[in-house]
């Protein structure tokens, strides 16, 4: 009786899909180290990714990372670039930039990204936002219906 709960689990477990999309609605940002580990992972894995909210900050390394065609953009989706830093605590609280962490953060955006935030003055403290338009999808494509 054992032996055929573990062939019915594993005919389970062959019937799920080997993948499912990644869809960022609400992302902020974080560490840049853990968002190279997960969107590796993802690209691995095959994982498509959707982008049909915010994507801000570390979350836009996705860009770099995942292949082009495995991500798509909504027209609810929004791309916000700013400089790296750290986040001091000691002697004063507050966010130090990070000139070589701008550097790696730049060194994984397509040029199509780099092309915008140069056009837009480089990346600086304050977040630049690209939002669904033409700048937009000159960066990733719009998401097909099947998605």
């Amino acid at each position: 009786m054992r032996f055929v709960g573990v062939v019915v689990g594993l005919l389970c477990l062959t019937s799920v899909p080997a993948f499912a999309d990644l869809r960022i609605t609400r992302d902020h940002g974080g560490e840049v180290e853990k968002y190279k580990v997960k969107y590796k992972r993802v690209r691995d894995s095959g994982e498509r990714v959707i982008i049909d909210g915010i994507c801000n900050s570390a979350c836009t390394l996705v860009l770099g990372i995942v292949p082009h065609n495995k991500i798509c953009v909504t027209p609810r989706a929004s791309l916000g670039f700013h400089e790296a830093y750290t986040v001091q605590n000691w002697p004063f609280k507050g966010k130090l930039a990070s000139a070589s962490g701008t550097r790696d953060l730049m060194s994984y955006y397509p040029e199509p990204v780099l092309d915008w935030i140069e056009r837009k003055g480089g990346l600086t403290p304050k977040m630049k936002i690209v939002k669904n338009g033409p700048d937009l999808w000159a960066m990733l494509l719009p998401c097909p219906e099947e998605w």
